[in-house]
């Protein structure tokens, strides 16, 4: 997929932007909540379970993520509002659209990100319009 626009919605391409995070030498060392959401977003895009789980705190990580449902399209993401709560606290609010079965949906959600050991991991969210 080199040269490929990034899912996340940026102008990079995926290789310059969230697959920096995804895998190489930075792999998991998203330096922002905003960042670390974007890849997250573009990790559902792609299918990529593992780093979902690996960018989700432990106290709140899922054992497992199910495999998305066949012919769900991801449509774009959209940044709200980005801010640091503190030190190593953020929160992204975003509204990310995808279709599936000819129907669209549209996630709108405040998520709540932490920094441990240099690391940023997603916690949980809030979801509504």
């Amino acid at each position: 997929m080199t040269g490929l626009s990034c899912p996340c919605g940026s102008t990079l391409a995926y290789e310059a932007c969230c697959g920096r995070w995804h895998a190489g030498p930075l792999h998991l060392q998203a330096p922002t909540p905003q960042a670390l959401m974007r890849s997250r977003y573009s990790a559902f895009v792609r299918d990529q379970r593992g780093y979902l789980l690996d960018t989700w705190h432990p106290s709140t990580r899922p054992a497992a993520i199910e495999p998305p449902e066949p012919g769900l399209r991801w449509l774009g993401l959209e940044v709200k509002r980005e801010a640091m709560t503190g030190e190593d606290s953020g929160l992204v609010e975003f509204v990310a659209r995808s279709k599936l079965g000819g129907r669209a949906h549209r996630l709108h959600e405040t998520s709540r990100f932490v920094r441990e050991g240099g690391r940023w991991y997603y916690v949980d969210g809030d979801t509504g319009d």
